[in-house]
């Protein structure tokens, strides 16, 4: 499907045209539509439906499980994009060459992997935007009271999360690797990032490891930006950091042939 829309992106007259046909070809993925968009807003529906995790919890200083949650179903949206949807895509195009031959055309190979970071950093944002509506409105959890900082903190790990799958496109020299080296991936970001224990319940010396990699930073950084204060400078700057270098290594190693 992709590689019969890509010669038609290639015959317009600008990367708007990539976006636009780029756009179309996400619509027609019901899989990536739904992995990115809906699941994680599905995940905190069905966990706020436990009782248990409604009631408030000591560990999380009087606050309630549903609540440490929000930030997790946040994230989970950007991981399935980042790792899951986009490394298979350009490395698909890699392979069969369509890159390679857009090099030819007025329009750059690298229009189409800006066209991918757009689509799928909006649709992280579209996820979270769900998760967030569906936690107050349902669960009654508080909104960002940080919203500034708050923001910050999710355009950060969104960086992170596109720098890291354009990486992982970077090194993979097939599809299936590129499936590969993102599910090998997906589950420690998964874990850092809280999906089976939020990183405000981790004991204290895993914590302090996690909040070191990127989703454990972000974690953090929007529960601090959630509960009202300014995310932690040192949380910030690890997201920083990471995004720096995940795209410096995508850049350093990425072919278009």
């Amino acid at each position: 499907m992709t590689a019969a829309a890509a010669p038609h992106a290639t015959g317009s007259s600008g990367g708007s045209a990539v976006l636009k046909a780029e756009l179309r070809l996400f619509r027609r993925e019901p899989g990536a539509v739904f992995w990115i968009m809906v699941f994680p807003t599905i995940l905190l529906s069905i966990l706020g439906s436990i009782p248990s995790f409604r009631e408030p919890t000591d560990s999380l200083g009087g606050n309630r499980m549903v609540d440490a949650y929000v930030p997790v179903t946040v994230l989970l949206g950007l991981i399935m994009a980042g790792l899951q949807a986009m490394p298979p895509l350009i490395t698909g195009y890699r392979e069969r060459g369509i890159l390679r031959r857009m090099s030819a055309t007025p329009v750059r190979p690298s229009a189409v992997l800006g066209a991918q970071m757009s689509i799928y950093g909006t649709s992280a944002l579209v996820s979270a935007l769900l998760s967030l509506t569906v936690g107050r409105l349902v669960f009654d959890v508080t909104l960002p009271s940080q919203i500034f900082g708050y923001v910050l903190a999710l355009v950060l790990a969104i960086l992170c999360g596109l720098a890291l799958g354009a990486l992982i496109s970077a090194l993979a020299r097939t599809t299936k690797a590129a499936s590969a080296i993102g599910s090998a991936v997906f589950f420690p970001m998964m874990f850092s990032a809280g999906v089976w224990l939020p990183v405000q319940a981790m004991p204290d010396t895993l914590a302090h490891i996690v909040e070191f990699t990127p989703l454990g930073a972000a974690s953090q950084a929007l529960s601090e930006a959630a509960a009202g204060d300014w995310p932690g400078w040192t949380h910030l700057g690890v997201l920083a950091l990471w995004a720096v270098l995940l795209s410096a290594g995508a850049a350093r190693w990425f072919r278009w042939e």
